[in-house]
């Protein structure tokens, strides 16, 4: 195991009617003028953005409001909110919406405190301050709520690129399950394919002698197992969104990734797919994984084996373990499929004839040296063939 600093400093509120707490969180982390940053229409036919803004003014909190975050967020409404924040003197931004409305809010509350351009830190520039930041969640998926990182979609190229910094961890995050109960089955399905990426990109590490953190990344992949079916098939199960919602914090605030070295090249070859297409981050990643996983696989047989046989409930064929590690991976994919993910590139409304563009895309998010770094080194040549084969 690696030397490690962790910090995780962020509270939560779980449970039933928990975002009545709001008012009481902001006033209690400092703020006293705040943006409600959300998305569309369903936080108000819902009610739910009126509980939030009746919390704030039952504690005399002034807020304004910006809606309209989209799927994949843009650098656009992000340069609308950053202005708006200072137009109006404000020091706290409350995210009430999934992890698209929780990384546009840590961008504003970097940006606004910020005398650049805030894309710079989706650059590689340190963020060392920013705006405190509080969250209402409605579905369980990017783990934002307890991470200090953000990825936005810059319009100009449609570039989709990630910043963090331990001055964007939410101040606090309000986890009720039942607001994600009227979800669309597919965007639970998202959802869940989200978080067992998070943890599979932990998991695939070259670091060894790591078995607390193999042994949390599996339980928490079990019950994605457990509870992806029985969600998709009884909607209205609080206990099995309680324990996806849980789960997807945790798989996401790095308690199962201290200490080894980490991979998020399935990521970062699936960005490309999400920014050009717009399709769902947690679709594009149930057909991007597999692909990466049987192509990377030889680099590490065995612990795509030790994954297959601890959580897919693979029997271990010790003479050709490479047996069992690919069947782990299509279990994998017969999973996500199972729960209504697509599984191939036309699935998702990609085009066989992008490829290039894609892998050039993809390869060049770290400079110009036009490689990924991971659990294995991909050039634009490996991406080209990892895109491929999802057609």
């Amino acid at each position: 195991m690696q030397n490690f600093s962790f910090y995780s400093p962020t509270y939560f509120s779980f449970g039933k009617d928990a975002e009545n707490n709001a008012g009481t969180l902001v006033k209690r982390f400092g703020g006293t003028k705040v943006l409600i940053h959300y998305g569309g229409g369903s936080v108000v036919c819902s009610g739910l953005l009126d509980r939030v803004k009746q919390s704030l003014e039952k504690e005399n909190i002034p807020y304004a409001e910006l809606g309209g975050v989209k799927p994949n967020p843009r650098s656009g409404l992000v340069y609308e909110g950053i202005e708006l924040c200072r137009k109006e003197h404000i020091n706290f931004v409350l995210a009430v919406g999934g992890g698209s409305t929780i990384d546009s809010s840590k961008a504003i509350a970097a940006g606004a405190v910020y005398d650049g351009d805030f894309w710079d830190f989706y650059c590689g520039k340190p963020i060392e301050k920013s705006l405190g930041v509080g969250t209402v969640l409605t579905i369980a998926a990017a783990g934002s709520e307890g991470s200090s990182g953000s990825v936005i979609t810059k319009e100009e190229g449609m570039l989709k690129r990630g910043a963090g910094g331990d001055a964007m961890l939410p101040k606090f995050g309000i986890l009720n399950p039942a607001l994600t109960q009227t979800l669309p089955a597919y965007q639970t399905a998202c959802g869940i394919a989200d978080i067992i990426a998070h943890l599979y990109e932990r998991y695939l590490t070259n670091t060894p002698e790591v078995e607390v953190t193999d042994r949390l990344i599996e339980a928490l992949m079990l019950t994605m197992i457990h509870e992806g079916p029985r969600v998709i098939a009884d909607p209205d199960n609080y206990d099995a969104r309680a324990n996806i919602m849980w789960a997807g914090m945790m798989a996401h605030n790095n308690s199962c990734g201290v200490g080894r070295s980490q991979d998020w090249n399935s990521h970062q070859i699936e960005h490309e797919l999400s920014a050009l297409y717009d399709c769902a981050h947690g679709a594009g990643l149930a057909v991007t994984m597999p692909a990466v996983f049987r192509y990377v696989m030889k680099h590490d047989v065995m612990r795509f084996a030790q994954v297959a046989v601890r959580v897919w409930g693979c029997q271990m064929d010790f003479t050709h373990p490479e047996v069992t590690a690919k069947e782990g991976i299509e279990r994998l994919r017969s999973f996500l499929i199972s729960i209504g993910m697509p599984k191939n590139f036309a699935e998702l409304g990609a085009k066989e004839e992008d490829i290039p563009k894609l892998a050039d895309m993809a390869c060049n998010v770290n400079g110009e040296d036009g490689k990924l770094y991971g659990f294995v080194t991909l050039n634009e040549e490996d991406c080209i063939k990892i895109y491929q084969a999802m057609v």
